[in-house]
């Protein structure tokens, strides 16, 4: 299926009908995935004061944290929205497209793109984006890229006991990535492994991918579908649900076949 929506469609999204800094914040789900994220930046990038750049870094969860850890970071987003909302959370933040950095060549220790890669859903356009990242990266410098997992729809849709009347749109999605009728988030881009590895490999010949909410997010995402505003059960309150999870996907990163059972991929890049 070849996509049709636009990102004028994912601006007015993430303007008017949902809010990433509240997802981040407030949810199960978002709590485990900023805190999974953290970790895996911890592992990876050079020590403060490095230079960040955080493409498509929303209203600047991770950005606020990289500062406040001793980086230096730079925020790039096409949403006006979160622009706003990073600048006045103190973060330098400009207004942009992951397609055409703003930046000089070699700028930059470490690049994280958390957004980008399903929210262009052409190829062409996700290479051209992993090549200017690649660009504004010194020699030595690692980028890291988050992707959705294409098997997520087929399990998120069977945990919510939604399939049957999602089963075309996860069909879709199994086969080619893509569902123009997907009813989640407009415009977005679902992957493999090893078309997530294939992909980053154009650009950078050093690739390793990790799942990033690994099988314990599966849990975080069934206490914020069944749960979110009722009392947990008591077989889900003897402990922690966040712990659990995390726990869970830690004991999992010892195995990277494991990568395959998380809803988020996280792929590993250094430039040479």
């Amino acid at each position: 299926m070849t996509p049709t929506r636009t990102l004028d469609e994912l601006e007015r999204y993430y303007t008017n009908l949902h809010s990433e800094a509240e997802r981040l914040s407030s949810t199960i789900r978002g709590q485990f995935e900023r805190q999974r994220m953290r970790e895996f930046l911890a592992q990876y990038l050079p020590s403060a004061p490095a230079k960040i750049a955080d493409i498509g870094g929303g209203p600047g969860v991770h950005a606020t944290w990289l500062t406040q850890e001793g980086y230096e970071v730079e925020l790039l987003d096409r949403v006006e929205r979160h622009v706003d909302e990073a600048r006045a959370a103190g973060i330098s933040a400009t207004l942009g497209d992951a397609r055409k950095l703003p930046w000089k060549a070699e700028s930059f220790d470490a690049v994280l793109m958390a957004g980008p890669m399903y929210h262009l859903s052409v190829r062409d356009h996700r290479i051209l984006a992993l090549q200017e990242a690649a660009r504004v990266l010194r020699p030595g410098g690692l980028l890291l890229v988050v992707a959705i997992n294409r098997t997520a729809s087929l399990v998120g849709s069977a945990i919510a006991n939604t399939l049957y009347q999602r089963q075309n749109i996860v069909r879709a999605i199994l086969a080619n990535g893509y569902s123009d009728e997907n009813d989640r988030m407009p415009n977005t881009t679902y992957h493999t492994v090893t078309q997530l590895r294939g992909e980053l490999s154009e650009v950078m010949p050093t690739v390793s991918i990790h799942g990033l909410t690994g099988p314990g997010g599966w849990l975080a995402v069934l206490v914020d579908s069944y749960f979110s505003d009722s009392d947990l059960p008591v077989s889900l309150t003897e402990h922690d649900p966040l712990q659990t999870a995390l726990a869970s996907s830690r004991m999992a990163d010892e195995l990277p076949e494991l990568a395959h059972a998380s809803s988020l991929l996280l792929g590993v890049a250094r430039r040479v």
